[in-house]
């Protein structure tokens, strides 16, 4: 048996693939085993057991023969696995400060739908249900964001018709829209 893995390796130092499948295929089991001993899930297991093999194919040139193939692939799975415990106590450490993800109205076409539908009415009901002042008034504040005292200004009324017209048209949209809220 150490006759055919160092026929095995030799030839793989040569670039032969099928040298390599062999390996993998006579290997990847105890290696998974060994390997799931340690990080206790079977799928970061397979993970560590492929990138085992990949970087045997990446450094084939510097493999010896003569050395035992168990030994070496062992070596580098446990840096693999003690790489990925560092990875995760980073990751506990930090996660206080990671953002969690939200649904928001922005992903979900359905509430996309459903908002555009509703400021279709409003826009509706803003322009065919305010008296023509009220209109004014209204987009000036809620679509210009203007300030009540600037939107007085700019129309030479009172602060206080600018706050009456806007009671007005809140007033109406909320009997209008009474169904959507």
């Amino acid at each position: 048996m150490p006759n055919k893995d160092q026929k095995l390796l030799s030839c793989l130092k040569k670039s032969d693939k099928n040298s390599l499948r062999d390996l993998f295929t006579k290997y990847h089991q105890s290696l998974f085993n060994f390997v799931l001993y340690r990080v206790k899930d079977e799928v970061i297991a397979d993970d560590i057991v492929q990138d085992t093999f990949l970087r045997v194919w990446k450094h084939r040139n510097s493999i010896k023969p003569n050395q035992s193939f168990f030994s070496y692939i062992a070596k580098i799975s446990n840096n693999l696995c003690m790489d990925y415990f560092r990875h995760e106590k980073v990751k506990l450490r930090h996660q206080e400060h990671i953002p969690q993800l939200t649904q928001s109205g922005v992903d979900n076409p359905a509430i996309q739908y459903e908002s555009k539908i509703l400021e279709d009415k409003i826009h509706s009901i803003v322009n065919n249900s305010l008296p023509e002042k009220c209109r004014e008034i209204f987009i000036l504040s809620r679509v210009n964001g203007l300030a009540n005292q600037d939107i007085a200004e700019l129309l030479e009324v009172s602060r206080r018709t600018v706050e009456n017209q806007l009671y007005r048209a809140l007033k109406v949209l909320r009997s209008k829209l009474k169904d959507y809220l």
